[in-house]
């Protein structure tokens, strides 16, 4: 016999069903496990690099890590934090920039061009590096968020290491100096800069570099 309530009705002290935490989705335990931020982190790397910012959706990111779409917003929020932590680790070599600068010296024009030359040469990075230039020069989100963090981690630490005035101004002409090189070299592919070997390039604007840079 039954009381007449439903049989899914909890009776008399039976606890009550866990609530579900807000934010995170109803997903298998596997899904949700240790390495699904990873994963969801690494699959956001290879669409932005494969699609750039407009093409990427974060369901597509999700189908990608093979995890649902709310997880990703529970980790990461909206496409452009999700956009900012995959260009994070993208740029992570790059971001060892200001160590590498450290102190100044006769030769940090130098140090800057072949450091900066050497990330693009890696041919590891260099495709990712392409995807968030491409993605940065067609899209004005993912350019604030490309130009939040090179301001933020970059370039605002090596003008603190700098004795001259407009410390932050010179830091930009430097870096404008070589993106502009990058841009002809790795995007454009314009000869003869393309071809060049990369410490003649290296040798002929580290000059400038050290100007920008160093000089009262």
């Amino acid at each position: 016999m039954t009381d007449g309530r439903d049989d899914a009705t909890p009776g008399p002290g039976t606890p009550p069903a866990p609530a579900r935490r807000r934010g995170r989705p109803a997903r298998a335990a596997a899904e949700e496990g240790p390495g699904a931020r990873e994963r969801i982190l690494a699959a956001a790397r290879t669409e932005f690099a494969a699609r750039g910012y407009d093409k990427t959706s974060v369901r597509g990111i999700a189908k990608a890590a093979g995890v649902d779409a709310a997880l990703v917003h529970h980790y990461f929020g909206t496409k452009e934090q999700v956009f900012a932590a995959a260009i994070e680790l993208t740029f992570a070599p790059a971001l060892t920039m200001p160590d590498a600068l450290a102190g100044g010296g006769a030769d940090v024009g130098e140090r800057m061009a072949r450091f900066l030359f050497g990330v693009w040469e890696n041919p590891v990075s260099r495709p990712a590096l392409l995807a968030i230039m491409r993605s940065a020069l067609t899209n004005e989100t993912a350019a604030a968020v490309l130009r939040g963090l090179i301001e933020r981690r970059m370039l605002q630490r090596v003008a603190g290491e700098l004795h001259v005035p407009d410390p932050e101004f010179r830091v930009q002409l430097a870096a404008g100096h070589l993106i502009g090189i990058a841009m002809l070299r790795y995007v454009i592919k314009m000869d003869p800069i393309a071809s060049a070997d990369p410490e003649e390039i290296i040798a002929m604007v580290a000059p400038t570099l050290q100007r920008y840079l160093t000089r009262p």
